[in-house]
């Protein structure tokens, strides 16, 4: 017989609640609104893990502004639509509670819990239903909803979800700065450690490259323009040199999709995006003179990169560092004068010929009989080679020093 369940908020105040107070991301990636989100197989995947959990099943995502921490949640969304996830999360609901529109209008707290209030009911109840797909709730500046946040519509909403969380009734994941996430989240020692930390780091030039390539293909549907592998990297370089204040991927994805705008109004659509239309948005943003971001030799650099990184182009051997570690490689690197020279090779003999020495009336002391040759010769390399590391490192270390007093005078 199937148990029958009878919730306190029908599924048509439910629903009602949902549209007004949420963006469904799982509705919108099935309407193809959001491209494919790279680069973050990793946080996705920890993020599942900790839904999976019985209690604790709560997570944080923790990066700077401009890393990526929505998009994350947008690719759970993505991976939920595309049933690549447990049985336990599959047809399951991101909803992306917008808290401004929840609250406003309220004039009081009393207004906002009255919204609230049945929302977290209605979501909570049906948990525990075998037959309900999973609601699972994002909630962007979660350090907003804490008592001690000064300023925020609905700050004290941490109180009012706090014993759903407890229950573990509610598969909640929040969004900030690790920076705000201490000074406001972990004040309380009960809410922070209902919450487990994602952290999202910011990626590299590489990481960077291939998330603006799968976001290229909306960019250049919207605008009607393409955009070449090496205008990517173009565009990835010179924010991260020249943007030291934003971080990626945003700074990118925003110069891109500036740039081609930009490109639009001067030359139209269906061309290729142009390194000067870059070079404009990049020198727009930094007040830096166009003129001056253009490089041969980077651009050079660039389609090196590229062809590399696309399958291109192999990987010379020279750049390869597949060799045994060698730590008197800086040293080869460094100018030495002929006087040094001698004076190592010197050194080098003498120190070979002590050894030798040294091992021979060991082995007659205690009545041992001499080794096999090559062995006995085997393990003095051994010992030289030792010693020899210490003199190049001693050598360079002295040489260092004597060329910043130089310096300095």
């Amino acid at each position: 017989m199937t148990e029958k369940w009878d919730y306190l908020v029908s599924e048509e105040d439910l629903e009602e609640l949902i549209r007004n107070y949420c963006n469904d991301f799982t509705a919108l990636e099935r309407a193809g609104r959001y491209p494919p989100i790279t680069g973050r197989d990793g946080e996705i995947d920890d993020c599942i893990l900790i839904l999976l959990q019985r209690g604790r099943k709560n997570c944080a995502f923790l990066a700077p502004a401009g890393v990526g921490k929505t998009a994350a949640v947008v690719g759970l969304a993505q991976r939920v639509v595309a049933e690549t996830v447990p049985d336990y999360l599959k047809n399951a609901r991101v909803l992306e509670v917008d808290l401004a529109r929840m609250a406003s209008g309220t004039a009081s707290r009393a207004e906002f819990q009255a919204r609230l209030m049945p929302f977290c009911k209605g979501i909570a109840e049906r948990y525990h239903d075998p037959n309900r797909p999973r609601y699972i709730l994002f909630i962007d500046e979660i350090h907003q909803m804490m008592p001690n946040c000064v300023g925020s519509s609905y700050a004290g909403m941490s109180d009012t979800m706090k014993p759903y969380l407890t229950a573990g009734d509610l598969l909640v994941l929040g969004a900030t700065t690790l920076d705000e996430y201490r000074l406001y989240v972990e004040l309380d020692p009960a809410l922070d450690r209902r919450f487990q930390k994602v952290f999202l780091k910011v990626p590299n030039i590489e990481e960077t490259y291939q998330i603006m390539k799968g976001l290229r293909p909306s960019h250049e549907k919207h605008h009607k323009v393409t955009v070449s592998d090496y205008l990517l990297m173009l565009i990835v370089r010179l924010t991260d040199e020249h943007m030291r204040k934003r971080n990626q991927p945003d700074k990118s994805i925003i110069t891109m999709d500036s740039a081609m705008a930009f490109h639009v109004r001067e030359h139209g659509t269906g061309t290729e995006l142009s390194v000067e239309s870059v070079y404009h948005m990049v020198g727009r943003e930094t007040k830096l003179n166009k003129n001056a971001l253009h490089d041969e030799k980077k651009l050079e650099e660039i389609y090196e990169v590229v062809d590399i990184l696309e399958g291109r182009k192999k990987k010379s051997s020279e750049d390869r560092n597949t060799g045994p570690y060698d730590p008197s490689a800086a040293l080869r690197s460094v100018e030495m004068d002929e006087s040094f020279q001698r004076q190592l090779e010197k050194e080098k003999a003498q120190d070979r010929d002590m050894l030798v020495e040294s091992q021979r009336a060991q082995e007659e002391k205690i009545g041992k009989k001499p080794q096999d040759e090559d062995a006995r010769i085997a393990e003095l390399a051994k010992k030289l080679e030792k010693k020899l590391e210490e003199t190049v490192e001693k050598k360079l270390e002295e040489k260092e020093k004597e060329e910043e007093k130089g310096g300095r005078v």
